[in-house]
């Protein structure tokens, strides 16, 4: 089993940043590759970016692309979501999640949900306009 805790959430005006972290414990964190995926109100959990265990391939959606960035520290068993030039659109529970079957952060990223082993509860980021 693998634990999985999110922090870092809040409000935040459009424009802002945000630093979302994710602690792991439980099995080796360096055989999982890890992604932070979001759910909106009425929507479906979606894929926002990815990395492999080596932290050298990540992965991001495009409505994401240029303004998340993706990292891990292996030595601290935490995984890391900054965003930056954040939108009324970004708002949503973002969780962490882990996968043990992933090489490829695109991989990861192709099919989504589904394919992550662990999940954290979430933590909420709201965006207002």
């Amino acid at each position: 089993q693998v634990q999985l805790v999110e922090s870092g959430g809040g409000l935040v005006q459009a424009g802002g940043s945000l630093r979302l972290s994710c602690a792991a414990s439980g099995r080796t964190f360096t055989n999982y590759a890890m992604g932070w995926f979001r759910q909106a109100p009425g929507k479906e959990r979606e894929f926002v970016a990815g990395i492999n265990w080596t932290g050298d391939s990540t992965y991001y959606a495009d409505s994401v692309k240029g303004r998340f960035t993706i990292s891990r520290d292996n030595a601290k068993n935490t995984v890391y979501l900054q965003m930056n030039s954040l939108k009324p659109e970004d708002t949503a529970v973002y969780y962490c999640a882990a996968a043990s079957g992933f090489t490829s952060a695109q991989v990861m990223g192709a099919i989504g949900p589904a394919g992550m082993d662990y999940w954290g509860k979430g933590t909420l980021v709201t965006v207002s306009s």
